[in-house]
């Protein structure tokens, strides 16, 4: 029996509590809990300026977010993502500044570099055999230095001005980058939720080797989900420049943590075989209305880590129980 039809087996009031007793429901009822206790410490936070702000500021995080929801799934993981958001960024400088190519050009060829990243790290993960951690954990140090050397300490400005739409830009009232986002996030959550690829992430994190016996591209589809990781890397590498008018080496140092962090708190299982894009938005957002929230409120740096520390324990605590009960249900 698939797992759709024990659902619609459940008496109506078992399918009830499951639906409430997820953790995206938890996470959302924390997030609505957050904004409203942050709301009362200042009257800035929760206006329509600072919302649409914190979500221009919040776009390059979620949409590594997404295919890293799809690579912890299948119970891998991929630390790069900040070094290749780095590398694309100097490489798209680097080409029209010093090479002199077209700007669409050197963006498009800073989106083919980060696709490249990606597909390197799923071919030594699924050709070689090297762990996920070990392997993204090599070229984290790998593209982060070859982004280093090809900078060497210079930065690229003066972009032309159509270049700052995407990160500057507005569209109906609303952040250009945070359309592109919303966009994004629909298609993954589709993929994942309703099509056979999805169900074969979830399979892979269930159990790779019955996957494999099960007939399923297990290879192909972890080419796939590193190559899109570097790829949507490479993309908010390019709005990240966009939206702060120039680049640096050192940019997206640190994204892999906020990112990994995001998608855990959303509910995605660190060992695979569970998650949803829904979750993953949630967490993207309550981190980053925490992190807006607390600044606003007077609090230090120090202590809005220690809150979304904190925040992120509960999260996974009460992940952790909802697993229990429905083992304990089935």
């Amino acid at each position: 029996m698939s797992v759709s039809e024990k659902f619609d087996h459940q008496p109506a009031a078992n399918r009830l509590r499951s639906a409430f007793l997820s953790q995206e429901v938890v996470l959302l009822v924390i997030l609505i809990a957050g904004v409203l206790i942050l709301s009362t410490r200042t009257s800035v936070f929760l206006t329509v300026d600072n919302i649409l702000n914190q979500g221009r500021l919040m776009t390059e995080v979620a949409l590594v977010a997404l295919p890293m929801t799809f690579i912890i799934v299948t119970g891998g993981i991929d630390l790069s993502v900040g070094s290749i958001f780095g590398l694309s960024a100097i490489v798209l400088g680097y080409s029209w500044q010093n090479l002199g190519l077209p700007l669409e050009i050197a963006i498009i060829i800073a989106l083919v570099v980060g696709a490249i990243c990606g597909l390197i790290n799923g071919l030594f993960i699924v050709r070689v055999g090297v762990p996920p951690l070990i392997m993204t954990l090599a070229t984290l140090a790998l593209y982060r230095g070859l982004a280093e050397g090809i900078s060497q300490a210079r930065s690229a400005r003066g972009f032309p001005e159509w270049f700052y739409v995407l990160g500057q830009g507005n569209f109906l009232g609303v952040p250009t980058q945070l359309w592109v986002f919303v966009i994004a996030a629909i298609i993954f959550g589709i993929v994942l939720a309703r099509t056979t690829f999805g169900r074969t992430l979830y399979a892979m994190g269930n159990n790779e080797l019955g996957a494999r016996f099960s007939g399923l591209p297990v290879d192909r589809v972890k080419l796939i989900i590193y190559t899109l990781s570097g790829l949507l890397s490479a993309i908010a590498g390019y709005i990240f420049v966009s939206r702060v008018s120039t680049t640096r080496s050192d940019m997206g140092s640190g994204l892999e943590l906020e990112v990994i962090a995001a998608v855990v708190l959303g509910g995605t299982s660190i060992f695979g075989g569970s998650g949803s894009i829904a979750g993953t938005v949630i967490g993207v957002v309550l981190i980053q209305l925490l992190k807006n929230g607390l600044s606003l409120a007077g609090a230090k740096n120090d202590a809005t880590i220690v809150v979304i520390g904190v925040v992120l324990i509960f999260s996974i605590l009460v992940n952790n129980f909802i697993q229990h009960r429905r083992g304990t249900a089935d």
